[in-house]
């Protein structure tokens, strides 16, 4: 964090948003890079219900540069920035806004990170039945960006939330070429999808930091070949990927995609390139204790 004393009248704010949003390691990612390069800017973390509340303090503050928006407001957010990127519009969430004269621009590094982190652990995605449990704001992001720039053979999603899935669906059919599917789950429709799937994507706050004890996927239903993706970023190894590493799957955790989206932000917030080594260690030293 930004030594209080040096704060001043041109010091750059950006902050996240979300609720609950005590768990965040936003702030101390951010705020060490800041740090690393010497930049004037500070990052705090605000627990938000007030969306359209929050974006209109953020037009009127001179120095309010950049927000980074979680869990549960990507797609509300849409409706009270002034314009999306047009690679991000279709997408229908955004987990970036960043006022650039006096408008405040929303858009979206939660799908480029997502890609970036599977691709990094050599998961193949080309051909392969992608099953995504979750179909919220990150969920959306990722679905696009895997229907739009992979070669996978299917799309398969599952969530309880039967209005959001079929909205998903809708929208990655009408605007994708890849094969999309989806079913509202359940332990009938999860068994069947795990049973065809080659690479899992969880993207549901299940197993997050403090209910560390508990998973969607019971551990019976892996099968040998899977790789499993959980976004969730702490615990560092969630129920769910530890379940996985003990039948020899390949995993991947959500703190590769986090380190990924973030370093994305911060060039967007600052307009310069980030400290990703610095932004890495920060976070796995903080995961680690």
């Amino acid at each position: 964090m930004k030594d209080r004393l040096s704060l001043n009248f041109n010091t750059q704010l950006c902050a996240v948003i979300g609720n609950p949003i005590s768990h965040s390691m936003s702030p101390a990612i951010h705020n060490a890079g800041y740090n690393a390069l010497g930049l004037d800017f500070a990052y705090l973390p605000c627990q938000v219900d007030d969306v359209k509340g929050m974006l209109d303090g953020m037009r009127a503050m001179h120095n309010f540069r950049g927000l980074s928006v979680t869990i549960p407001h990507k797609i509300t957010a849409m409706d009270y920035v002034d314009e999306v990127v047009e690679t991000d519009q279709v997408i229908g969430s955004i987990n970036t806004i960043v006022k650039q004269d006096g408008k405040l621009v929303g858009m979206g590094t939660d799908g480029p990170g997502a890609l970036k982190a599977l691709t990094d652990a050599g998961v193949v995605l080309d051909g392969k039945v992608v099953l995504m449990l979750g179909c919220g704001g990150a969920a959306r992001a990722i679905a696009f960006t895997l229907a739009q720039k992979t070669g996978l053979a299917e799309l398969c999603m599952l969530d309880i939330n039967a209005g959001m899935l079929q909205g998903l669906t809708a929208d990655l059919q009408a605007n994708c070429g890849a094969k999309i599917s989806s079913a509202l789950m359940s332990h009938t429709s999860l068994a069947a999808a795990m049973g065809r799937a080659d690479v899992i994507i969880h993207c549901t706050p299940i197993g997050m930091h403090p209910k560390e004890d508990v998973s969607l996927v019971p551990a019976e239903l892996f099968r040998p070949g899977q790789a499993v993706f959980d976004i969730v970023y702490n615990p560092l190894k969630t129920k769910l990927l530890t379940d996985a590493e003990a039948k020899g799957l390949q995993i991947v955790s959500g703190v590769e995609m986090f380190i990924n989206q973030a370093v994305l932000q911060f060039e967007v917030f600052t307009g310069g390139p980030a400290p990703e080594e610095v932004m890495r260690r920060v976070v796995m030293e903080s995961l680690s204790q």
